[in-house]
């Protein structure tokens, strides 16, 4: 049974420490859509999204209303569109209009972003993969909602590094083609290692081809809990550390199970997975650096940091593992630069950089999120961090993105201002040096000797 203090501290979870559902998440299979006529392809998705997701977003308002808990974004994910257009899309070209189509379906139900403009190419591409890659540019930005991810390896397959090379080029041409917007539409495309199929967060996520035919994904948010928590145990050991972060995690995903439930009988769609990420806004007190700092850091980057967020994930993972059958998703800490107002001002103080970022992401639960850097930043350099970021993923047997911002027409020390969750960011600097020759080899980085279990 649930008591008075429960409701009483869940109440204030809400009310002061920021504790929101981040996500509920509709995914939708596309594969009764598929047809080799463009026009009837396009048509049946519209119809099949906005039949199936008609109800989400009152729904979602509901609960909402019922139970006082805030669901910042109603989402909806779909079948890689890879996929799905392979038989009727002969170019690049062909592919924008199914983007257009999922715009247009999203705007119509209402929900904040639409996910599954993917491919999956970890060890090869077709030509219709790499038709829907080299549309992403003109694709995100035709669209407003539409979210694209591509999954570039995994532990199983090694590293496709023909599929590496083109998305540094295709980073920078969807900057390019958006730069009006600050090249916003690079806040909406993501380049995976080991992609989980039911990932509730954009811009990564997709509906599964092993998954129903729809499903409720719950994703959940309270890093600023966990801090209020944390707070009162000042000076104690990491025992206590330990217990306190868990039995918040604990608190915080019951919360998103309530939700899940209630939103899959509602909706009469099956609960697939609930997330517990600690995802960051840059609303004061909501920051997973601040977290860190709680610890005992005197800035996110300090000597410790690492270990620090791998206490801190481990932690989470352990407490929401307790609270719900069905964990799933990348549930952890996230660490992205523009949505954490305690990045931010790590990065402006000189405390963090990419390098030690890209240390941190071997043991958080995504990788380097959301970071600007300069506009004029070569193709082959964003490759090259790609493929850093892919070999850690690669090679922990651990989910690894990459979502970087070639800002058009700015350069370190000036900031970028995306607006809402997104937040704004400093122009962080890269390396310089040359890695075109190495990015430029033919053919895959095979996979690695512990990744033969079968």
């Amino acid at each position: 049974m649930i008591n008075l203090y429960e409701v009483k501290e869940t109440n204030q979870m809400i009310e002061q420490d920021n504790l929101d559902v981040r996500t509920i998440t509709l995914g939708i299979s596309l594969m009764d859509c598929i047809d080799s006529d463009l026009d009837r392809l396009n048509q049946k998705v519209y119809d099949k999204i906005t039949t199936v997701a008609k109800d989400l977003v009152k729904v979602g308002k509901e609960i909402e209303c019922d139970y006082g808990i805030p669901i910042v974004n109603k989402r909806i994910s779909v079948t890689p569109i890879a996929i799905i257009g392979e038989a009727a899309c002969k170019k690049p070209e062909d592919y924008v209009t199914l983007a257009v189509t999922l715009d247009k379906a999203a705007k119509e139900v209402g929900v904040n972003f639409i996910g599954g403009y993917s491919a999956l190419v970890s060890k090869g591409m077709t030509r219709g993969e790499e038709n829907l890659i080299r549309s992403i540019p003109e694709a995100l930005a035709k669209t407003e909602r539409v979210c694209s991810s591509i999954n570039v390896g995994s532990t199983k397959t090694g590293l496709n590094m023909d599929a590496v090379r083109l998305m540094g080029e295709m980073v920078v041409q969807t900057a390019e083609y958006t730069k009006e917007q600050d090249s916003l539409g690079c806040a909406k495309l993501v380049v995976f290692c080991n992609a989980p199929d039911d990932n509730p967060f954009m811009a990564g996520a997709f509906h599964g081809v092993t998954e129903a035919d729809a499903i409720i994904n719950v994703g959940v948010s309270g890093p600023g809990v966990v801090k209020h928590a944390l707070s009162k145990v000042r000076g104690e050991s990491f025992e206590v550390l330990c217990e306190t972060i868990k039995k918040t995690a604990f608190k915080v995903t019951r919360v998103g199970q309530l939700v899940a439930q209630e939103a899959s009988r509602r909706l009469g769609i099956p609960f697939g997975i609930i997330d517990l990420s600690l995802a960051p806004t840059p609303a004061i007190g909501d920051s997973v650096a601040e977290i860190l700092e709680e610890i005992g850091l005197e800035r996110c980057g300090a000597p410790g940091t690492t270990a620090a967020l791998a206490l801190l994930n481990d932690q989470v993972k352990k407490g929401g593992v307790m609270a719900s059958s069905y964990v799933g998703g990348l549930s952890g800490a996230f660490i992205p630069v523009s949505e954490d107002q305690g990045m931010i001002d790590a990065v402006t103080a000189g405390a963090l950089t990419i390098e030690k970022l890209e240390a941190m992401t071997c043991v958080c639960s995504v990788g380097l999120d959301m970071i600007a850097i300069p506009g004029d930043t070569k193709a082959s350099t964003i490759s090259g961090i790609i493929a850093d970021e892919m070999a850690i993923g690669m090679i922990n047997q651990k989910t690894t993105a990459v979502r970087l911002i070639p800002v058009i027409g700015k350069g370190v020390g000036e900031t970028v201002e995306f607006g809402g969750l997104l937040g704004y960011a400093p122009i962080m600097p890269v390396n310089q040096f040359s890695c075109e020759a190495f990015v430029s080899r033919k053919g895959r980085i095979p996979a690695p000797i512990h990744s033969f279990k079968n």
